[in-house]
């Protein structure tokens, strides 16, 4: 079966393509658009299609609208009730629904030639589970849990693989929601809900639990494998922050740690209900809450599952994926595991090398491109790595990074300038798989940035630039064979310095999608300092770039003529 799978409702719009049970290609919308999230997840903008995304994924496997078997649409609209009956505030929700029924006339618009019978409702959160159960390796007998904001009318789904099917034992019916909790959170402290949850995290290290057990009396655990978790007073716990997070207190960083110990304890009870029904010994996980490593590194240390697999793109970009693997599960093919979450645009060196004619910009083809990033990294250069497929989620694995030395600690500030960021922010190690173990404890090999480590002690002042102030690191293990590239650039680093952790971070800077075409990563690299940009085999320096351009002219604004 050729299965197209579409996410579109609330946020993160994707696409993805499986032919024959195999992961051909999927992307989100943002990276075509440009827009951060691709859109609000507000009811006005449930109509918006990732088109874009969609068109591409049909382009890299030359196929037309017409040829697809099946498109599954990652929400069920036959499966919601009215958000009054939820105990939700969302007025203006039954738009949201129209515009999910009028999905397959939509997509057969966005992508002429598709038949809108072919358009098939998933459940979002069997989507989900699909994305975890059928895209793990070796998870033919596994279970599988999803906690997010919301689907149709639930927030959440317990569930285990046997074969080719998937059979739900649990849900936690709306407005319980453990991630739309934290997504009160997020507001409360500053930011921007249903986007930077992740900054929450990482505030949270920066606070004591002190008020986890009187907030978990509106969060925790019911011991059937569900959960309680709405109306959260926030402002009796620390008043709101300013918009933009900026100037936290103590009292905001403390709620935030306790809001994280209260979400950990309660997914540990629920992971162990599940396990009590499965005996099994791996859990795949996906939905939006399962993004928060810090949690998910407590269920692989405390819970009982012997391993735990977390899908890249576990939030809703990921429905899309799951949603075509669910239907073609369904539709007899027999699912293959992801290979990896390489799966958007790329170019080829010929590509590449026209993009850079094009546009005027002086490079050069060195003979080991990693060789010379290495060399720029030992020098302490900050570098723009652009390799290969794009990624499918929202981390960067060494397909769209920013790369620095990790063992000078200014580097930590000096890339949160770079980026725009907030400065609490942590920024990650990337090691080879086979060193991982010498200098991290915790959850590996960890390729897909989905877990927290501690840094063992004889490390810590070796490695400064990537240790939280919890002493931990999100780390990413590299393959030798996978990454055969950045495998060697990283050896290169190792033997020009003596560390074999070089700083991964996401090429971008705040407020933008992460780089995705040639055009995007000249333009991150023109804007912002960078000393140098590896784009295939090719390699821009900063100082060439600008020794080019002539200086600027000044001109007579009144007259129009240089003066």
């Amino acid at each position: 079966m050729r299965v197209l799978g579409i996410n579109a409702l609330f946020h993160d719009p994707a696409a993805a393509l499986v032919i024959d049970g195999h992961t051909v290609a999927a992307a989100e919308e943002e990276r075509f658009s440009r827009r951060k999230h691709g859109k609000r997840p507000v009811p006005f903008a449930a109509w918006e299609l990732p088109y874009k995304a969609a068109a591409w994924c049909l382009a890299e496997a030359g196929l037309r609208p017409q040829d697809i078997d099946a498109v599954a649409y990652s929400f069920d609209p036959d499966l919601a009730k009215p958000a009054v009956d939820m105990g939700l505030d969302d007025p203006w929700d039954p738009l949201r629904l129209t515009y999910a029924r009028e999905a397959p006339s939509f997509l057969s618009e966005a992508l002429p030639g598709l038949d809108p019978e072919k358009v098939r409702f998933v459940q979002h959160h069997m989507a989900h589970a699909a994305s975890g159960a059928f895209a793990a390796p070796d998870a033919e007998r596994s279970s599988v849990l999803v906690v997010d904001g919301r689907g149709e009318s639930t927030s959440h789904l317990a569930a285990r693989r046997r074969g080719t099917a998937l059979e739900p034992l649990h849900s936690q019916q709306l407005p319980h929601s453990l991630g739309l909790v934290y997504e009160e959170l997020t507001e409360h402290l500053g930011f921007l809900r249903s986007s930077d949850e992740y900054k929450v995290m990482a505030l949270a290290s920066y606070g004591r639990p002190r008020m986890a057990a009187e907030l978990a009396k509106y969060v925790h655990s019911t011991g059937d494998g569900g959960f309680v978790a709405k109306d959260v007073p926030w402002e009796s716990f620390a008043p709101a922050a300013r918009q933009g997070g900026e100037g936290w207190s103590q009292e905001q960083a403390d709620l935030a740690a306790s809001a994280q110990r209260c979400l950990e304890d309660t997914l540990l009870d629920m992971v162990r209900w599940l396990h009590g029904r499965t005996h099994d010994e791996l859990l795949t996980m996906a939905g939006g809450v399962a993004l928060n490593c810090v949690a998910n590194s407590r269920l692989a240390a405390e819970g009982p599952f012997s391993r735990v697999w977390v899908q890249p793109a576990a939030g809703d970009a990921g429905t899309a994926l799951g949603g075509a693997l669910a239907l073609a599960s369904q539709g007899g093919d027999a699912t293959a595991p992801m290979g990896g979450a390489d799966l958007g645009r790329q170019w080829d060196e010929r590509q590449l090398r026209e993009w850079l004619t094009t546009a005027g910009v002086p490079f050069e083809r060195p003979d080991d491109v990693a060789e010379t990033v290495a060399q720029a990294l030992a020098e302490d250069a900050i570098v723009a790595w652009f390799q290969g497929r794009s990624e499918y989620g929202p981390r960067a694995l060494g397909h769209r990074s920013l790369l620095a030395h990790p063992g000078r600690a200014a580097n930590l500030e000096r890339l949160n300038d770079v980026k725009g960021r907030e400065q609490f922010r942590p920024v990650a190690p990337m090691v080879l798989k086979e060193r991982a173990p010498e200098i991290f404890e915790g959850p590996l090999p960890s390729p897909y940035m989905l877990f927290v480590h501690e840094v063992r002690p004889a490390w810590l002042d070796r490695i400064p630039a990537v240790v939280h102030t919890d002493g931990t690191a999100r780390i990413q293990t590299v393959d030798r064979e996978q990454e055969p590239r950045l495998a060697r650039m990283l050896a290169a680093f190792e033997r020009l310095t003596g560390l074999p952790v070089v700083v991964n971070t996401s090429l971008n800077t705040a407020g933008r999608p992460m780089v995705d075409d040639p055009r995007d990563a000249l333009e991150c690299f023109g804007s912002a300092p960078v000393d140098l940009l590896a784009i295939g085999p090719y390699v821009v320096r900063r100082a060439s770039f600008f020794h080019r351009m002539e200086p600027p002219q000044a001109f007579d604004v009144i007259r129009g003529e240089p003066t």
